[in-house]
């Protein structure tokens, strides 16, 4: 075949997408199991980090073993269900029903005393946003919170993920008697009483997307945390 022949600079380019095109799904293929891996210990980090218990993600796993004593799945009446509370994606059981979402509990044991953790999932101004509450015995009094997004501005609304907004929540309660009222976030400075947090300056939507948030997982949990003795 003439190799200046236009026929076959068409060939050989189709040759060379379909090599690269290989080469690329094997290489996906063989990173895939650490790819897993990473997001599972990541995973592990944001749920160690809401009972104040920070590790590097290789030392996720041996840690996570250590403090989390149990791992189980709830519905919204508080009884608990078959499957892996660790395998089950928040993200997608938020867009069900409250009735039809299978939600994690996970119980750590930290300086002697019993934290419940509960992953929360939300929206926020741009986009996705998640986290994990951890709830001392009574469980009513927050231990610690830990917050992320996808896409938040920089600057604003990314500031939920800082220690300085985290820490607002820890003490504050989320029930007021019998009734759960979970925590607000307030604009201005203007948060005091035991149910309220000091919003972000300049990212009131997405504080407000974490109240919601809060609101809206929480409240399915209700029936299973006044079922604990």
């Amino acid at each position: 075949m003439n190799k200046e022949s236009n026929k076959y600079t068409f060939l050989f380019s189709v040759a060379m997408v379909f090599v690269v095109a290989i080469l690329l799904t094997l290489v996906s293929t063989g990173l895939q199991p650490r790819q897993n891996e990473n997001i599972e210990n990541e995973k592990r980090q944001d749920i160690l980090r809401s009972v104040k218990v920070n590790v590097s993600r290789e030392a996720s796993r041996e840690a996570f073993d250590k403090y989390i004593t149990r791992q189980f799945l709830v519905n919204s009446s508080g009884e608990e269900i078959p499957g892996d509370a660790f395998a089950v994606d928040p993200g997608k059981e938020i867009k069900k029903t409250p009735g039809e979402r299978r939600l994690p509990v996970f119980i750590a044991r930290v300086d002697g005393t019993t934290k419940y953790i509960l992953p929360v999932r939300g929206t926020g101004l741009w986009g996705p946003l998640w986290g994990y509450i951890s709830l001392n015995e009574d469980k009513n009094t927050i231990f610690g919170a830990v917050f992320d997004h996808k896409s938040e501005t920089p600057g604003l609304g990314a500031e939920i993920t800082r220690d300085d907004f985290r820490s607002r929540f820890d003490g504050k309660t989320i029930f007021e008697g019998e009734t759960l009222v979970s925590v607000r976030v307030e604009k201005g400075g203007k948060a005091g009483g035991p149910h309220e947090v000091d919003a972000i300056s300049g990212g009131t939507i997405t504080s407000k997307g974490v109240e919601a948030m809060l609101k809206d997982n929480l409240t399915c949990y209700e029936s299973f945390l006044k079922s604990l003795p």
